[in-house]
């Protein structure tokens, strides 16, 4: 689980690596953000996910010794 928890760490920072160069080439304005409300949504939501997996897979057993 944490080898595919950093997969997608890592594909997030390339997203977000991605959204930096873009801006910095001048794509996104007030009308048209909508990579980066989506980049902002995947960091997140794999951030979620991890959140109630590591107690899940890592502290469970703990509580039973």
């Amino acid at each position: 689980m944490t080898g595919l928890h950093g997969i997608h760490v890592i594909i997030g920072i390339i997203m977000i690596g991605s959204l930096v160069y873009l801006n910095w080439k001048g794509w996104f304005t007030k009308e048209y953000n909508t990579p980066v409300e989506m980049t902002g949504l995947y960091w997140h939501f794999v951030d979620i996910v991890w959140i109630f997996l590591y107690p899940l897979l890592y502290l469970m057993d703990r509580a039973h010794q």
